[in-house]
């Protein structure tokens, strides 16, 4: 997605671009690797002296309550951003920590909201916790297949 696509989808959801708004969502579509604030932070202020981490903060959260960027929160100590907002499934590894795309498996679909036993559903997301192949074939080579 090039910065155009950027500037369009903020304006389509109604936020007003700045360069700053700009550079982070571009960051986040060109880097699906689900970051962090801090990671974000780091990986932009070199490009973007003016660049604070309240700011990265706050593009995110506003990104999130405007659907222009989904917030995953894995525990009260991580939550992180993704660029692609389709509906589709998360993994968060236990060991190594990466939170990566399960494409393939079937994700909340919601285009409207909608009644849940009287509870207005607006959006729902889905993610796995586990071990991660990689993880479990580096724990299988240490100490034999018991994870197979």
């Amino acid at each position: 997605m090039e910065k155009a696509d950027a500037l369009k989808r903020l304006t389509e959801h109604g936020i007003r671009p700045s360069l700053q708004r700009l550079a982070i969502l571009d960051y986040l579509i060109k880097h699906p690797t689900h970051p962090n604030v801090d990671e974000i932070y780091q990986a932009m202020s070199h490009d973007i002296p003016t660049l604070s981490k309240t700011t990265v903060y706050n593009t995110l959260r506003m990104f999130a309550d405007n659907h222009v960027a989904q917030m995953i929160t894995i525990d009260e100590h991580r939550v992180c951003y993704d660029g692609n907002t389709s509906p589709h499934v998360h993994f968060f590894c236990k060991k190594c920590e990466r939170v990566f795309d399960l494409f393939d498996e079937p994700a909340p679909k919601i285009r409207d909201s909608f009644m849940v036993d009287g509870n207005l559903v607006s959006e729902a997301q889905l993610y796995y916790k586990g071990v991660c192949k990689d993880c479990l074939k580096k724990m299988n080579e240490q100490t034999g297949p018991e994870f197979s």
